[in-house]
């Protein structure tokens, strides 16, 4: 391994270039599909007086693309392993190109709500290949550069939604600057079909998998996730207390997908393959994930409700609020992949350090300076919380992944972003009641509301914190 460049010795130059090239494809893709997750947020106002929405349309437009998202990953992983990840890719940049279209477009809520379940699904298509492609055409210690990327794509595209929203909202004004939301995508998505067809790569029909993509098995998944993710997405428009009994009917039949990937794999190769669990790196980081997106995910939904609803703040300036976040997080994003391989999990837990010790000091800036423009106040604490994000999210999808071996590399990055979304649910659910207790309970109090539910999502990323320290002194004692 030649050190210049992170590349072989004996990679062509050529070859080299286009692997970086198919690379910027993907990462344009990614960060598109994520920043759909948050750039919506901003919108729902404008969208509401435009089309009439009830509570229930608007949930469902911001929550369906998280749970459609969900469900696509891990099949549309496996997909990819099997039949070659170029397909898988293009095809889902292209449905998410229409269906964001179709989105932009909407005459009626109904409309709106089947686009962003199409989208959701589409975006589920093209993630894993993504990280398929990493796991492929780079090798080793030199994944860590790429994987520090898309962590950087990943902590960047969430941030920044609020932002970009509110940028288009104010170009396109009230009435229709929601649409220019999703029409955004259209141009970017017809860029990447045409590049992903000519640059990622696709199997020789010779090497195709034809074996079965297990369907058994997507459909005991699928259902499984479905009925985990339902009350926790629907957390605020389902009153009953009866919600609640899907997620423990859902993870029991996750109890029956893994028996049956388990019975599955002894003759054939399963949806995804259980034994991944064997290594700690995988399980420990697939914890981590979940765990941190799930506070991590959060801040920005109550911190928009916050500085819009609660400070009279416009779209505009509330995605620049957030601004010094999306930067710390970009900056050491580019560092951590450069030092994962050297330092390994402390780094991830350094990270969530940052991450507690921003989001406490952004609670303790509200605190102590009530009567100054909230924007101001909390960057400095933001851009520390940034920093630590970003040695989260890359590193530790690079220590998460570094020992899945190539041919389950896009199940396995689908079952880890799987984990994330549903951390990103639970943590709006948890955290989001959190919030519209506290301003029930203190007479419309935006300030307190948000000053109780930022810390639930602080508690939450501590208990990541936990699992990684606790990652670091196995590995100590491993060495020992």
């Amino acid at each position: 391994m030649s050190a210049a460049g992170n590349k072989p010795a004996d990679l062509d130059p050529a070859e080299n270039r286009r692997r970086w090239r198919a690379l910027g494809v993907g990462l344009v893709a990614a960060f598109m599909t994520l920043l759909d997750v948050s750039i919506v947020n901003v919108a729902v106002p404008s969208l509401d007086r435009a089309l009439h929405a009830s509570p229930s349309d608007l949930q469902w437009v911001l929550s369906g693309y998280a749970l459609t998202f969900g469900l696509a990953l891990v099949p549309a992983g496996r997909f990819g392993d099997a039949r070659g990840r170029r397909n898988a890719f293009v095809f889902g940049i292209a449905l998410f190109t229409i269906t964001s279209a179709l989105a932009g477009l909407a005459p009626s809520p109904t409309w709106l709500v089947i686009a962003r379940l199409l989208q959701g699904a589409a975006a589920g298509i093209v993630n894993p290949q993504v990280t398929g492609v990493i796991q492929e055409m780079f090798h080793g210690p030199e994944r860590a550069r790429p994987f520090g990327l898309l962590g950087a794509t990943i902590g960047i595209s969430t941030a920044v939604g609020p932002l970009l929203g509110g940028l288009l909202i104010a170009l396109g004004g009230e009435s229709h600057g929601w649409r220019y939301v999703f029409f955004v995508n259209v141009p970017v998505g017809i860029v990447a079909v045409i590049l992903g067809w000519r640059l990622l790569p696709s199997r020789p029909k010779e090497h195709v998998d034809r074996r079965r993509l297990d369907p058994v098995g997507v459909i005991l998944l699928g259902v499984g996730v479905l009925l985990v993710l339902l009350p926790l997405v629907q957390e605020q428009q389902w009153r009953t207390p009866w919600k609640w009994v899907l997620i423990p009917a859902g993870l029991l039949i996750l109890l029956v997908f893994a028996l049956w990937e388990h019975r599955y794999a002894r003759t054939r190769q399963p949806l995804f393959d259980l034994r991944l669990f064997r290594f700690r790196s995988y399980t420990l980081g697939s914890l981590i994930a979940l765990i941190y997106f799930g506070g991590f995910t959060a801040i920005f939904f109550i911190f928009t409700l916050f500085l819009q609803n609660g400070r009279g703040y416009s779209a505009l300036i509330s995605g620049l609020a957030v601004t010094p976040f999306a930067l710390g997080s970009a900056a050491a994003s580019a560092a951590g992949g450069r030092f994962v391989n050297r330092v390994g999990r402390p780094l991830v837990a350094v990270g969530l350090l940052g991450v507690v010790l921003g989001l406490a000091g952004t609670w303790l800036a509200l605190r102590l300076f009530p009567d100054l423009p909230a924007p101001w106040v909390t960057a400095p604490p933001l851009l520390l919380a940034g920093i630590g994000s970003g040695l989260v999210i890359a590193p530790n999808q690079t220590l998460t992944l570094a020992q899945v071996p190539v041919p389950q590399a896009g199940s396995g990055a689908g079952m880890l972003q799987t984990g994330q979304r549903i951390g990103s649910a639970a943590g709006i659910a948890a955290v989001g009641s959190a919030f519209f207790a506290s301003l029930a309970s203190n007479h419309g109090d935006f300030t307190t509301a948000f000053e109780h539910s930022l810390l639930v999502a602080t508690v939450i990323i501590a208990l990541g914190l936990i699992a990684a320290l606790i990652d670091v002194l196995l590995n100590r004692r491993h060495r020992h």
